[in-house]
């Protein structure tokens, strides 16, 4: 496109009249790409600051990410919408686990700004397989289990 410019620039200066020279309209078409190489790379660079903002311990880092996309890929350059079909986030609002891998970080760098990032706490450890069907996530990103009470329980406290 800049190339176009460059012939209509020249076409004006070659007219044969100053006063037809100043009256023949110049288009330019300035079109700014985003391409991948605008991104600053500062983005890329791990910033120990964080680690005292958020409450994240370096030395025990936690296992899993809570990812819940929070706005839209609609505009965005077809990379970002890439990562975001690969990482699962097509609907809004609605949390995915992620583990805490180097791959995996840096897939969530290019669209931080689209998502939200929890880290999973776990305050009464791993549930075991019977203890899955009562547990949920809240908003804090805690997985909090019900201890579902047994029917000799039951009788019992009756």
């Amino acid at each position: 496109m800049a190339g176009l410019g460059r012939v209509l620039m020249s076409v004006s200066a070659l007219a044969k009249n100053v006063s037809e020279a100043t009256t023949l309209p110049v288009y330019m078409v300035c079109r700014s790409k985003f391409t991948r190489s605008r991104i600053p790379p500062q983005v890329f660079e791990e910033c120990s600051k964080e680690h005292e903002i958020y409450g994240g311990d370096p030395e025990q880092p936690h296992k899993l990410h809570i990812v819940t996309r929070v706005k839209s890929t609609k505009g965005r350059p077809y990379w970002e919408k890439k990562v975001v079909k690969s990482l699962g986030l097509l609907k809004s609002h609605e949390p995915r686990l992620h583990k805490n891998t180097p791959s995996v970080n840096n897939q969530l760098k290019i669209i931080k700004h689209l998502v939200r990032i929890q880290p999973l706490k776990l305050p009464n450890g791993l549930p075991s397989e019977g203890e899955m069907a009562g547990s949920y996530l809240n908003s804090k990103g805690e997985l909090v289990i019900k201890h579902q009470m047994s029917a000799t329980q039951k009788s019992v406290e009756s």
